[in-house]
Protein backbone atom coordinates (compact mmCIF):
# COMPACT_ATOMS: atom_id res chain seq x y z
CA UNK A 1 0.00 0.00 0.00
CA UNK A 2 2.63 2.49 0.95
CA UNK A 3 4.60 1.61 -2.40
CA UNK A 4 0.95 2.39 -4.24
CA UNK A 5 0.90 6.03 -3.15
CA UNK A 6 4.47 6.82 -3.51
CA UNK A 7 4.20 5.76 -6.79
CA UNK A 8 0.99 7.74 -7.52
CA UNK A 9 2.45 10.86 -6.02
CA UNK A 10 5.67 10.32 -7.99
CA UNK A 11 3.55 9.79 -11.22
CA UNK A 12 1.36 13.24 -10.67
CA UNK A 13 4.79 14.79 -10.09
CA UNK A 14 5.40 13.61 -13.42
CA UNK A 15 1.91 14.85 -15.21
CA UNK A 16 2.48 18.16 -13.26
CA UNK A 17 5.84 18.90 -15.44
CA UNK A 18 3.80 17.42 -18.20
CA UNK A 19 1.64 20.06 -18.36
CA UNK A 20 3.99 22.85 -17.85
CA UNK A 21 5.82 21.11 -20.80
CA UNK A 22 2.51 21.24 -22.73
CA UNK A 23 2.19 17.56 -24.09
CA UNK A 24 -0.46 15.02 -25.21
CA UNK A 25 -2.31 12.52 -23.18
CA UNK A 26 0.81 9.79 -24.32
CA UNK A 27 3.53 12.48 -22.93
CA UNK A 28 1.48 12.57 -20.10
CA UNK A 29 1.50 8.92 -19.76
CA UNK A 30 5.04 8.09 -20.80
CA UNK A 31 6.08 11.13 -18.10
CA UNK A 32 3.97 9.81 -15.27
CA UNK A 33 5.00 6.04 -15.56
CA UNK A 34 8.88 6.59 -16.01
CA UNK A 35 8.58 9.15 -12.81
CA UNK A 36 6.22 6.48 -11.22
CA UNK A 37 8.30 3.33 -11.45
CA UNK A 38 11.57 4.45 -12.19
CA UNK A 39 12.96 4.38 -8.61
CA UNK A 40 11.27 1.19 -7.81
CA UNK A 41 12.76 -0.42 -11.30
CA UNK A 42 15.64 0.42 -10.27
CA UNK A 43 15.55 -1.13 -6.58
CA UNK A 44 14.52 -4.17 -7.62
CA UNK A 45 17.13 -5.02 -11.09
CA UNK A 46 20.10 -3.96 -7.69
CA UNK A 47 18.23 -6.39 -5.66
CA UNK A 48 17.86 -9.26 -8.37
CA UNK A 49 14.28 -9.53 -8.34
CA UNK A 50 11.55 -9.55 -10.36
CA UNK A 51 10.23 -5.95 -11.56
CA UNK A 52 7.04 -4.96 -9.88
CA UNK A 53 5.33 -2.93 -12.22
CA UNK A 54 6.18 -6.22 -15.28
CA UNK A 55 5.20 -8.77 -13.44
CA UNK A 56 1.74 -6.81 -12.28
CA UNK A 57 0.94 -3.78 -13.97
CA UNK A 58 -1.30 -2.14 -11.20
CA UNK A 59 1.55 0.36 -10.77
CA UNK A 60 1.31 1.22 -14.83
CA UNK A 61 -2.93 1.48 -14.38
CA UNK A 62 -2.19 3.74 -11.25
CA UNK A 63 0.31 5.96 -13.58
CA UNK A 64 -2.25 6.11 -16.31
CA UNK A 65 -5.05 6.73 -14.35
CA UNK A 66 -3.10 10.03 -12.92
CA UNK A 67 -1.60 11.28 -16.20
CA UNK A 68 -5.25 11.03 -17.90
CA UNK A 69 -6.75 12.69 -14.73
CA UNK A 70 -4.22 15.24 -14.84
CA UNK A 71 -4.32 15.78 -18.73
CA UNK A 72 -8.20 16.02 -18.54
CA UNK A 73 -8.09 18.72 -15.68
CA UNK A 74 -5.12 20.73 -17.69
CA UNK A 75 -7.50 20.45 -21.07
CA UNK A 76 -11.22 21.41 -19.51
CA UNK A 77 -10.17 23.52 -16.54
CA UNK A 78 -6.78 25.77 -17.72
CA UNK A 79 -4.66 27.26 -15.81
CA UNK A 80 -5.33 24.41 -13.11
CA UNK A 81 -2.30 22.79 -13.14
CA UNK A 82 0.27 25.39 -13.78
CA UNK A 83 1.55 28.83 -13.05
CA UNK A 84 2.19 28.95 -9.21
CA UNK A 85 -0.05 26.60 -7.72
CA UNK A 86 0.99 23.80 -10.31
CA UNK A 87 4.44 24.57 -9.19
CA UNK A 88 4.20 24.48 -5.53
CA UNK A 89 2.31 21.68 -6.38
CA UNK A 90 5.33 19.59 -7.97
CA UNK A 91 7.57 20.53 -4.88
CA UNK A 92 5.12 19.43 -2.43
CA UNK A 93 3.99 15.98 -4.20
CA UNK A 94 7.69 15.11 -5.17
CA UNK A 95 8.68 15.44 -1.32
CA UNK A 96 5.94 13.50 -0.26
CA UNK A 97 7.21 10.35 -2.85
CA UNK A 98 10.74 11.51 -2.03
CA UNK A 99 9.60 10.02 1.57
CA UNK A 100 7.40 7.47 0.37
CA UNK A 101 10.18 5.87 -1.30
CA UNK A 102 12.79 5.91 1.19
CA UNK A 103 10.85 4.22 3.30
CA UNK A 104 9.87 1.04 0.98
CA UNK A 105 13.38 1.18 -1.03
CA UNK A 106 15.11 0.88 2.64
CA UNK A 107 12.41 -2.13 4.15
CA UNK A 108 12.66 -3.94 0.98
CA UNK A 109 16.35 -4.01 0.90
CA UNK A 110 16.50 -4.96 4.74
CA UNK A 111 13.84 -7.91 4.42
CA UNK A 112 16.44 -9.64 1.51
CA UNK A 113 18.92 -9.29 3.83
CA UNK A 114 20.88 -6.39 2.45
CA UNK A 115 23.60 -4.50 5.21
CA UNK A 116 22.12 -1.81 6.67
CA UNK A 117 24.80 1.14 4.84
CA UNK A 118 23.72 -0.50 1.48
CA UNK A 119 19.79 -0.50 2.50
CA UNK A 120 20.33 3.04 3.32
CA UNK A 121 22.24 4.36 0.15
CA UNK A 122 18.92 2.00 -1.70
CA UNK A 123 16.39 3.08 -0.03
CA UNK A 124 18.17 7.51 -0.96
CA UNK A 125 18.81 6.13 -4.52
CA UNK A 126 14.85 4.74 -4.78
CA UNK A 127 13.62 7.84 -3.56
CA UNK A 128 15.49 9.71 -6.32
CA UNK A 129 15.78 8.08 -9.25
CA UNK A 130 11.97 8.53 -10.59
CA UNK A 131 12.63 12.10 -10.17
CA UNK A 132 15.79 12.00 -12.53
CA UNK A 133 14.05 10.39 -15.13
CA UNK A 134 11.56 12.62 -15.23
CA UNK A 135 14.12 15.78 -15.32
CA UNK A 136 15.91 14.30 -18.10
CA UNK A 137 12.78 13.50 -20.42
CA UNK A 138 11.14 16.92 -19.75
CA UNK A 139 14.54 18.87 -20.52
CA UNK A 140 14.92 19.78 -17.29
CA UNK A 141 17.94 20.15 -14.99
CA UNK A 142 17.71 17.02 -13.00
CA UNK A 143 16.19 18.89 -9.34
CA UNK A 144 18.45 16.68 -7.43
CA UNK A 145 21.54 17.72 -8.71
CA UNK A 146 21.31 21.43 -9.08
CA UNK A 147 19.01 22.43 -6.49
CA UNK A 148 20.89 23.29 -3.41
CA UNK A 149 17.80 22.61 -0.99
CA UNK A 150 18.17 19.29 1.08
CA UNK A 151 17.21 16.78 -1.49
CA UNK A 152 19.16 12.86 -2.05
CA UNK A 153 20.01 14.25 1.98
CA UNK A 154 16.29 14.40 3.01
CA UNK A 155 16.06 10.80 1.49
CA UNK A 156 18.86 9.31 3.23
CA UNK A 157 17.64 10.98 6.48
CA UNK A 158 14.69 9.20 5.93
CA UNK A 159 16.39 5.59 4.84
CA UNK A 160 18.54 6.31 7.71
CA UNK A 161 15.71 6.53 10.32
CA UNK A 162 13.95 3.38 8.60
CA UNK A 163 17.10 1.42 8.91
CA UNK A 164 17.58 2.46 12.52
CA UNK A 165 13.77 2.26 14.11
CA UNK A 166 13.97 -1.21 11.90
CA UNK A 167 17.07 -2.52 13.85
CA UNK A 168 15.36 -1.03 17.19
CA UNK A 169 12.48 -4.21 16.36
CA UNK A 170 9.88 -1.70 16.59
CA UNK A 171 6.66 -2.26 14.54
CA UNK A 172 6.26 -1.80 11.08
CA UNK A 173 4.19 1.07 11.79
CA UNK A 174 6.15 2.85 13.61
CA UNK A 175 9.50 2.29 11.60
CA UNK A 176 6.99 3.68 8.69
CA UNK A 177 6.07 6.61 10.63
CA UNK A 178 9.00 7.55 12.00
CA UNK A 179 11.39 7.29 8.45
CA UNK A 180 8.23 9.53 6.43
CA UNK A 181 8.35 11.87 9.36
CA UNK A 182 12.40 12.33 9.05
CA UNK A 183 12.63 12.21 5.62
CA UNK A 184 9.53 14.38 4.59
CA UNK A 185 10.55 16.69 7.75
CA UNK A 186 13.80 17.63 6.19
CA UNK A 187 12.35 18.30 2.87
CA UNK A 188 9.55 20.27 4.26
CA UNK A 189 12.38 22.33 6.47
CA UNK A 190 14.51 23.03 3.39
CA UNK A 191 11.43 23.75 0.74
CA UNK A 192 10.32 26.26 3.75
CA UNK A 193 12.89 27.30 5.81
CA UNK A 194 15.80 27.02 2.97
CA UNK A 195 17.71 24.69 5.06
CA UNK A 196 20.65 23.52 3.39
CA UNK A 197 24.52 22.66 2.98
CA UNK A 198 26.81 26.10 2.24
CA UNK A 199 27.59 27.04 -0.79
CA UNK A 200 31.44 26.04 -2.00
CA UNK A 201 33.68 29.25 -1.80
CA UNK A 202 34.03 31.03 -5.11
CA UNK A 203 30.85 29.05 -6.57
CA UNK A 204 27.29 30.29 -8.13
CA UNK A 205 24.33 29.76 -6.59
CA UNK A 206 21.86 26.89 -8.16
Amino acid sequence: MLEAAGVAVFALTGALVAVRKGMDPFGFILLATVTGVGGGTLRDLVLDRGVGWVQAPSEVIVCTIVALVAWATAYFRPGTLDGWMGKRMLIWADAAGLALFAVVGTQKALMVGVPVLSAVALGAVTASFGGILRDILAGDRPMVLWSRDFYVTAAATGAAMTAFLSGLGLSPLLVMLGGLAAGFGLRAGSILLGWSFPSLPGSGSA
